[in-house]
């Protein structure tokens, strides 16, 4: 059954004509540390021939190194790439390898076993049809295989071989075979994984790998390579669903062709077909199917194609071509899972960008609903997501979008969160439906608008957002600024952080997550007074950037002015007019800003105001001036 083919000396071409045509399965493997992922790997390029002679020399050289199996080869070292793997005898990174048969490719994807990793065992999991579950035949069901077969059951992959290795250590015994399955069907049952394939195996002596094993007579099944060239490929499946295609590209290369570019992500689609482009709802017929290589009568899942309508309808990049018979759903609120992959953890009520397919939208986690113990299933309530923990959340977008949910199509159902001032990726998730809210609450219009508000009360409505350490002079310039504005005849409301604790944020103490809900709760209202046409002061520390971002975005460009009242630390101490300090040095008062919580300060305010060199009064003539000379003052 290894891969070696006569063509390949003979005729190239014709060679590569039928390796193209080959399926392609993507798996990867899993399991508790040490139970022989990377072995095993190491042991399916060996047996598929797909290793070069210098490869075979540089791995025996590094088995006398690296190697556990003494003078044997170690095949766990032809994926161990890493010097800290090698060193440690451990799977850091996810790593790929691609190898063939004569009736499939494949491209395997060895995960990492330790926990720490278990963000890299979901990056690797979220592309593959198949996993195979790896346990020690000595050690049995452990909390790692627990875990790695909830992540599995999560992700949604459908077919699983659990391979109950090194049973060259128990002697192949069939009792503790039978009674590792027997362990493992009754904790699948609460998963809910069904159709799971058990095969005893030895990837280090290769039994049961390539060949039946003499060594285990009284096992029947099939082989692993056998399984692996036979399984169903995710992309059958998906060419059996609904037509989904999310449009990656506009393709408009002269006046006389526009066609909409993407890969099909599920289902099938002909010239003639009627489509719904979503989220708008509007819908045409397919005119054409072009691909490089002319048109096509027919394309499915998992081609990428390019996609001419019978009219001319507003199509953008991130849009979702649907077929009209079963069209994805649209909305902006969903309950999801979550997981966090990010050392910051994740906060209900922060901002992030969602990217789903081809679109991003800016999403806002609304409620932690609970996280998932992924080593007893139990579910644990919490008010932030940790690094590698997984929840269940509700989420909320600042439009609608296409979806599905993830188990019906992974690429219609699952997304990513970025941080919004890194760029970095900070969680994946998965869409499970709609909230019910999302189809039943929409906007109501008012005919009296902000301007009008606003041109009544001859100003320009907008917030001073006045940040900086406690101590700083936010409240007192914050009251003199509005003092003075009220002497002018201007209309205004002066939103101060003890104030509000009193009433509206009552229920909120002083953490990190507590923290975020106060400034999002407050932003929500100071849009609203906006709205209203008021000039909105707000006095609040507001120590990190996500949330002040989070509040200049509610309101239109021009409308929102940060106040930086700059005050060092040691000064803000000094006048501690409230005590809060001293109480904070002697660990009476915990998460408090500049002491044990930080304070990002912000790096282009539109107004700076060293507290330093400034008195209340020319800090507060500051602030005017610079509404004066911008317009918003009018008399």
């Amino acid at each position: 059954m290894a891969h070696v083919s006569d063509l390949i000396a003979t005729d190239i071409e014709q060679y590569l004509r039928q390796h193209e045509k080959k399926s392609l399965l993507r798996f990867i493997t899993c399991g508790s540390v040490d139970d022989g992922k990377s072995t095993l790997i190491g042991r399916l390029l060996y047996e598929s021939k797909m290793l070069f002679e210098d490869q075979l020399a540089a791995v025996e050289a590094d088995s006398k190194k690296f190697g556990t199996q003494g003078d044997q080869i170690d095949f766990a070292l032809l994926v161990d790439g890493l010097a800290a793997e090698r060193e440690q005898g451990i799977t850091i990174d996810v790593a790929y390898r691609f190898f063939s048969t004569d009736k499939r490719k494949f491209i395997v994807a060895d995960t990492p076993g330790h926990e720490q990793y278990t963000r890299n065992m979901v990056t690797g999991a979220s592309t593959a049809d198949a996993a195979i579950l790896m346990v020690d035949a000595r050690k049995g069901i452990l909390t790692q295989t627990r875990r790695h077969s909830y992540l599995v059951s999560l992700i949604g992959i459908r077919h699983v071989v659990v391979a109950i290795n090194k049973m060259d250590l128990v002697g192949y015994a069939e009792p503790i075979f039978r009674e590792i399955v027997e362990d493992y069907r009754a904790f699948a049952a609460q998963l809910g994984l069904e159709g799971i394939t058990f095969i005893p195996m030895s990837a280090f002596k290769g039994d049961n790998i390539i060949a039946p094993s003499d060594n285990m007579p009284w096992y029947h099944g099939t082989t692993l390579m056998g399984y692996l060239e036979t399984v169903e490929v995710d992309d059958c499946r998906m060419q059996r669903a609904a037509f989904r295609l999310p449009v990656q590209w506009v393709n408009r290369p002269n006046l006389d062709f526009r066609g909409f570019a993407g890969t099909i992500a599920s289902g099938v689609v002909k010239p003639g077909d009627r489509i719904r482009v979503q989220p708008s709802g509007r819908e045409s017929t397919v005119a054409r199917i072009v691909t490089l290589d002319g048109d096509l009568a027919q394309a499915v899942a998992g081609q990428s194609v390019t996609l001419t309508l019978a009219d001319e309808i507003d199509i953008s990049r991130g849009d979702v071509i649907s077929t009209v018979e079963a069209p994805a759903e649209v909305a902006d609120q969903f309950e999801c899972t979550i997981n966090w992959m990010h050392d910051e953890p994740m906060l209900a009520g922060r901002p992030y960008l969602l990217k789903i397919g081809a679109r991003t939208v800016t999403a806002t986690i609304t409620d932690i609903k609970y996280q998932v113990n992924v080593n007893t299933l139990e579910h644990v309530a919490v008010k932030k997501l940790e690094l590698n923990a997984i929840g269940v959340c509700n989420i909320s977008l600042d439009r609608p979008i296409a979806f599905d949910a993830y188990r019906d199509n992974r690429d219609t159902g699952g997304f990513i969160l970025i941080d919004r001032l890194s760029n970095n990726t900070v969680g994946a998730g998965l869409l499970h439906f709609a909230l019910r809210r999302a189809h039943n609450i929409h906007l109501q219009h008012v005919d009296v608008n902000k301007q009008a508000r606003a041109a009544l009360k001859n100003q320009h409505g907008c917030v001073l957002w006045f940040t900086g350490l406690s101590g700083a002079g936010k409240s007192s310039i914050a009251n003199l600024v509005e003092k003075k504005l009220h002497a002018l005849g201007h209309h205004t409301y002066l939103l101060d952080g003890d104030n509000v604790r009193h009433g509206l944020n009552k229920d909120l103490g002083f953490t990190d997550a507590d923290r975020v809900e106060n400034i999002r709760r407050v932003a929500e209202v100071a849009k609203l007074m906006v709205d209203a046409g008021l000039i909105v002061l707000t006095a609040f520390i507001s120590p990190f950037k996500s949330e002040r971002r989070m509040a200049r975005g509610l309101v239109e460009e021009g409308e929102f002015v940060e106040v930086f009242v700059d005050t060092p630390l040691e000064v803000a101490e000094a006048r501690d007019v409230k005590g809060l300090y001293k109480k904070a040095r002697r660990g009476e008062l915990k998460n408090f800003t500049g002491i044990d919580s930080p304070y990002e300060a912000p790096e282009e305010p539109e107004l700076r105001l060293d507290t330093t060199r400034l008195d209340l009064d020319a800090a507060a003539d500051t602030v005017l001036a610079w509404l004066e000379a911008r317009g918003m003052l009018v008399r």
